[in-house]
């Protein structure tokens, strides 16, 4: 039977635009306090949370920085995930930026009218606190108590958690062993594999996802919205030797000025030449301004994309063959790529192949979907407090017509992005999956980079399909199984791996037309 959803199809009301990342927080109040001085100001006003440097009073956080990497998978260090959350207006907004980009990328920026649609229920004010205990501890205990998809923190009281793991230790402790020993222990109580500290050599290896590669965090000033550099530059960095600092603000990156742009329109801007060796930011600070140009370093990232035309068969039906490794960086211009060659090339079928992918950038695995539908509901992302996100796929940005039939490959290694992508192309009626269930990693992690550069990875938020399936635990289910359709061998295999042969392209386009009419009838 073909597979049909129906998904809500209304206007898109709020928006979101940016990459969120690591942030680093350091608050004043302690936990006993901060419940006084919660309630005295819910007595005098609504309270408001600001985002980055420009800060509450009523926070008032002591040194917030946020140094942001694109959410994504955290494809290393074997685990499977996505990212993303927050409580009040601003930051319900800042947090569909910071689950749009799902990847690592160097950007944050002001939610603008966009592809997310938002419903934010009423949820309490966030607090902050800490008893003393060192920077790095702090980071994390308010991390999660802001950003957690479990709000329960596994049973426990956080507060309580906060005095139980810090025992020991005072602002002035420096056996940086001792500090990270307790933080892991405090964020292992959390009961959540995926969440997990990150070592600073771990947390090194992820920037493979870093877009920019100059090593500075560009952020909204939440007062001016204008995007300012918003934690100090990695050491060494570009942005590091050329004297950045935060709060500098970047009128323009490459002569084009970033006034009223999300991160979308920078990320794409530096993706039209990903090749360039450098980029050139117009600083402003205080009432000079200056061109600085940037030498851009990056981590060796591998072609995730191997494709060929797999067969011609007697009909005359030409058959391009995909295989998509992982998503990182490079994931959607070297796919846009093949695929343009695939058309220029005459080819009108297509099999994209996710086995053995583990995922990657959440954001790739959205856009990867715009490359075949327009302007369509890719997934639907619910964090810790109920706060539901809905991300479309860009308008026409198509590559692949509809009249060519798509088939997706999966397998029980298949995860996150790759069920992403899987999922909204299937909902979709735009492709069909064919295989093995998928692994089921319905969860989204955020990453965030603390002041000593170890890191957090925090699950933050689940997914579900556009047709309103929770893979978690799950997986996707294939419509036509591996025994019917897939060459015995994995897709690693060059050649005996991508054989197309046995898949039916006349019962996908079928089946794809059914679900369409049935979708249309919905």
């Amino acid at each position: 039977m073909p597979h049909s959803r129906t998904w809500n199809r209304r206007l898109i009301s709020s928006a979101i635009a940016g990459s969120l990342v690591t942030t680093t927080l350091a608050f004043k109040f302690s936990p006993a306090a901060r419940k006084h001085h919660a309630n005295q100001l819910s007595a005098k006003s609504p309270r408001s949370v600001t985002v980055g440097h420009g800060r509450s009073h009523r926070d008032s956080p002591a040194n917030a920085s946020f140094r942001h990497r694109r959410l994504e998978d955290v494809v290393t260090d074997n685990s499977n995930g996505d990212q993303l959350s927050f409580f009040n207006e601003e930051l319900r907004q800042w947090f569909g930026s910071m689950l749009i980009a799902v990847s690592f990328a160097s950007i944050l920026v002001t939610p603008q009218v966009s592809h997310a649609e938002s419903n934010a229920n009423s949820v309490p004010p966030p607090t902050v606190s800490t008893q003393g205990a060192p920077l790095a501890y702090d980071e994390t205990w308010n991390l999660v108590r802001k950003y957690a998809l479990d709000q329960k923190f596994n049973g426990q009281d956080w507060d309580e958690a906060y005095t139980k793991y810090s025992k020991g230790l005072d602002s002035s402790t420096t056996d940086e062993d001792a500090i990270m020993k307790a933080t892991t222990n405090l964020v292992n109580s959390m009961g959540d594999k995926y969440t997990r500290i990150l070592d600073k050599e771990s947390y090194e290896r992820i920037q493979k996802f870093d877009l920019i590669g100059v090593g500075v965090t560009l952020m909204p000033d939440p007062s001016t919205k204008e995007i300012v550099v918003g934690s100090p530059p990695v050491k060494g960095s570009a942005a590091d030797q050329n004297d950045l600092r935060v709060n500098d603000v970047v009128v323009a990156v490459n002569g084009q000025a970033t006034s009223g742009k999300t991160a979308f329109d920078i990320i794409d801007q530096m993706s039209d030449d990903p090749n360039a060796e450098q980029v050139t930011f117009t600083i402003r600070r205080g009432d000079e301004a200056r061109d600085v140009t940037l030498k851009r370093q990056f981590s060796e990232v591998k072609d995730p994309i191997s494709y060929r035309i797999s067969e011609i068969r007697g009909d005359g039906l030409k058959v391009g063959y995909v295989r998509i490794a992982e998503f990182n960086s490079l994931v959607k211009i070297k796919l846009e790529a093949a695929l343009n060659d695939l058309e220029s090339q005459g080819v009108d079928a297509y099999v994209l192949d996710v086995r053995g992918n583990p995922g990657g950038a959440f954001q790739s695995a959205i856009e990867i979907a715009g490359l075949f539908l327009s302007d369509a509901l890719a997934t639907d992302v619910v964090d810790g407090n109920g706060v539901d996100l809905k991300f479309r796929t860009s308008k026409d940005n198509v590559i692949i017509g509809a009249s060519d039939p798509v088939v997706v490959w999966v397998d029980g290694r298949s995860a996150s992005a790759s069920e992403v992508l899987g999922g909204a192309l299937r909902d979709n009626c735009r492709a069909v999956v064919m295989g093995e269930r998928s692994f089921g990693k319905g969860l989204v992690q955020a990453v965030y980079g603390l002041k000593n550069q170890y890191g957090l990875v925090l699950t933050v938020a689940r997914y579900l399909t556009p047709g309103g399936d929770d893979i978690n635990k799950v997986g996707i289910v294939p419509e036509i199984s591996k025994d019917e359709a897939l060459p015995s061998a994995p897709g690693f295999i060059p050649v005996l791996g991508s054989d197309t042969s046995r898949v039916d392209f006349a019962d996908v386009s079928n089946r794809l037309s059914m679900c369409s009419a049935e979708n249309s009838r919905s």
